[in-house]
């Protein structure tokens, strides 16, 4: 069940002085199971060989899975952590926006999922991801 206390602007003020603030994500959906997000591609987020950095994208994908799970912790939790990630690969991105679609594939006491797509400009597919996180109690 999705936590009304937990808005985008909520994130947003959590994130200022953290990792996805200083990458500019913006959290553009929160919605029943899902979670969408975006950041723009900024030369230093490029890595030595002049394509995106694997870790840039991985930012994306794994910041909006986190805020998806909290937004979707049980009632009387008290917070999670993560269990196991993977992310394919599969293009890259010099510029532009990249933006991310953050599902829920299971969402348990214990445990949840969160399968996320990244796009890059035009809407091609840079990756796919998925995580698993543990429910804090």
């Amino acid at each position: 069940m999705l936590r009304a206390e937990i808005t985008p602007d909520v994130l947003h003020r959590r994130q200022a002085d953290v990792l996805p603030g200083k990458f500019g994500l913006t959290v553009t959906r929160i919605d029943e199971g899902q979670l969408d997000a975006q950041l723009a591609i900024a030369p230093w987020m490029l890595a030595p060989n002049g394509f995106l950095h694997a870790a840039s994208i991985i930012l994306l994908a794994d910041t909006a899975a986190g805020y998806a799970c909290s937004a979707h912790l049980p009632e009387g939790s008290k917070n999670f952590t993560t269990l196991e990630l993977k992310s394919n690969f599969l293009a890259t991105a010099r510029e532009g926006t990249m933006r991310t679609e953050c599902r829920a594939e299971h969402l348990g006491r214990t445990t949840q999922v969160w399968a996320a797509t990244v796009f890059g400009p035009n809407d091609k597919k840079l990756a796919l991801f998925r995580c698993t996180q543990l429910v804090l109690w």
